[in-house]
Formats: structure tokens, C-alpha cells, sequence
């Protein structure tokens, strides 16, 4: 996946209509070189075509791929290399960095999670806590990394939270004036308890999200629900109890932590001579 926009528009920011006047000084503009792209930890690779596009932004051509997105990887492996230009490898290596780092620990902790609950039924969801301008890329970072994704956007689909029931008078009245308003779109519900969640069983939207209800009022839930529509766990999920979570029989956990918390994975550019 490719945002060539973002890539101007994180290009531009970092030369601020000037030059790089480090490698402008030290660099004469005839040398070429060879540059690495390395792993300097294990993990899951999402970004490498972002990387590419930056290089090739940049004026680069010779460019060799070795892995793709969605690979795992040891520590050391080489990702991608670049032939040419010293001067505009330089330019491009921290964007091209940042953008790989950052989708690559995306995909890292997202697969973290996915191994975590392997065995069961259920699927690690994303949200919409997501940096800002780089939410498809993001969410694409989390299916690399096994993940499955949340509504991409507030239009997408309707998703009813507390305030919303609030402003409409109970879950019922939201649910019914989603449903005249929007009689497509697909509805999810977030409920804090068990009669709340009863309310719904008539109704069938087609998800509900059970927020920061423990494992056991889950699987109350799961009971309560028999199929009748999806159930997705929120709040209160870390690594430790995310597999309880799931051996309840719901059918997703929303972990924000997938986008807005993740860290980079280390990855760094070598420079050698051909």
C-alpha cells in the first residue's frame, strides 16, 4: 500500500523549502552508493512498499525488494536495498525509516495479540485511535500483522456509544433512529451491562460491543446472545487476559493499543560501497 501524497508532503516538511545542508557540505553529488535497509530486531514487516515509493520520490531506480509485508523476520535481515546517488539516498533515508519503523511496529504488536488468542474463534480488532492522516496505512499495518480492522470512518458504519444513547433517550431509541435514517448501513451498539444488552436481542443489530465487562459478564453475554448477532470485547484487554477474553465465545477485542500506542520497530539503513 502506497500514499504517494503523504510521501511529498512528509518530504517537503522535512526540507522546509531548503536544502539538506549537511549532505549538500560533506556529499560532492557524484558519489554513488549501495544502502541496506536492516532489521535490527525480529519482527513483522508492513511499509516496505511505502519505503520504495519514498526512494523512488527521491529519483532512485535501482531498487531490490526482499521481503514483503507480512513477513516475519529475524534480526539482521536485509529488507530492501538501494543503488545510487548518494546525496538523494540520504534525503530519503529518515521518511523512508519512519514510515517503515512505524507500520512494522504496527504489525509487530498487532501479531503479538493475534498469537496471543491463537486457538480460539475470536479476532483482533482495531479502532479508530489512529494517528491522524495515516489511517489506511495504519489499519493496513494492523491486517499485516493478522489483525482484522474496525470502520475505517465515522460514515462507514453506525456505531452507538453511551453519549449517543444519552442524546437519544435510551438504546432503543438510537437503534431505531439509525435505522430509519440509515436502513443500510451496518449498526453497532456499545452497552456497559447485561439488561442494556437484553434490550437489544429483538432488535439484532449487528454488533455489540460489551464495554469493560469482564471475562465472566462476556461469557454471560455470549449465552444471553446465542448467535443472534456479533459481540466485540472493549476495555479492561491486555496481553495477560486478552486469551480469557476470548475463550468466552466473543467474536472480536478491540485493541486501540494496536495504533495509538505501538513502538517502532528498529529497522536502519546501512550505507557500503558497490
Amino acid at each position: 500500500m502506497i500514499d504517494r501524497e503523504l510521501i511529498k508532503r512528509a518530504l517537503a516538511e522535512d526540507l522546509d523549502g531548503g536544502q539538506d545542508v549537511t549532505s549538500v557540505a560533506t556529499v560532492s553529488g557524484t558519489e554513488k552508493v549501495v544502502a541496506d535497509f536492516v532489521a535490527r530486531n525480529s519482527g513483522v514487516i508492513a511499509g516496505i512498499e511505502m519505503a520504495r515509493a519514498v526512494l523512488e520520490e527521491v529519483g532512485l531506480t535501482d531498487i531490490a525488494v526482499f521481503v514483503a509485508d507480512g513477513t516475519v523476520v529475524a534480526k539482521g535481515t536485509v529488507l530492501l536495498t538501494v543503488r545510487g546517488d548518494t546525496r538523494a539516498i540520504l534525503l530519503a533515508e529518515r521518511t523512508a525509516l519512519n514510515f517503515l519503523g512505524h507500520l512494522s511496529g504496527i504489525a509487530t504488536v498487532t501479531r503479538t495479540w493475534v498469537d496471543a488468542i491463537a486457538g480460539t474463534n475470536c479476532a483482533i480488532r482495531d479502532t479508530r485511535k489512529t494517528t491522524p492522516g495515516m489511517r489506511v496505512l495504519e489499519k493496513y499495518a494492523v491486517r499485516m500483522g493478522g489483525g482484522t480492522n474496525h470502520r475505517m470512518n465515522l460514515s462507514a458504519a453506525a456505531l452507538i456509544k453511551d453519549n449517543h444513547i444519552a442524546a437519544a433517550g435510551g438504546v432503543t431509541q438510537a437503534f431505531n433512529r439509525v435505522r430509519e435514517m440509515y436502513p443500510t448501513k451496518e449498526i453497532q451498539i456499545e452497552v456497559d451491562t447485561l439488561d442494556q444488552l437484553q434490550e437489544l436481542i429483538s432488535l439484532k443489530p449487528d454488533c455489540v460491543l460489551l464495554d469493560n465487562m469482564s471475562p465472566e459478564l462476556c461469557a454471560k453475554a455470549v449465552a444471553i446472545v446465542a448467535g443472534a448477532f456479533k459481540l466485540e470485547a472493549s476495555g479492561g484487554i491486555s496481553l495477560v487476559n486478552a486469551l480469557a477474553y476470548a475463550q468466552t465465545g466473543v467474536d472480536y477485542l478491540a485493541i486501540g493499543a494496536l495504533t495509538h500506542s505501538a513502538p517502532v520497530l528498529d529497522i536502519g539503513l546501512d550505507l557500503r560501497a558497490e
